[in-house]
């Protein structure tokens, strides 16, 4: 678990609708790290508190799966795209629109 800075605390506010309280907060808020948050799955027992820290691990799981593979290939695209002239903008348009994650597959509830 660490501290966020003042800058740190400004973007999360900014980020998340349902943090805007903690904007006139005098203290700096704590955030856990990917490791903080399996120590913590270790030690909890409740059940709903163990799904809960099962929930966060995988999603930052997932986090550092996305940013591996968008940064490598983000890399490759734009050494690409400054090698090649503005005959080739249109591709490169529709390869970044193909970049962007797609919105998750809701299920139906009920019947």
């Amino acid at each position: 678990m660490f501290q966020l800075t003042k800058e740190e605390k400004d973007e999360v506010v900014a980020n998340c609708d349902h943090l805007k309280k903690l904007k006139y907060s005098p203290v700096l808020p704590n955030a856990f790290t990917e490791h903080g948050a399996i120590m913590i799955a270790t030690i909890l027992n409740s059940p709903v508190a163990v799904q809960a820290s099962i929930h966060v691990v995988r999603a930052f799981v997932k986090l550092r799966q996305i940013l591996a593979s968008n940064k490598e290939l983000s890399k490759r695209f734009n050494e690409l795209e400054k090698k090649y002239d503005a005959q080739f903008k249109v591709v490169f348009d529709a390869i970044r629109q193909l970049m962007t994650p797609p919105e998750p597959k809701r299920r139906k509830i009920g019947f």
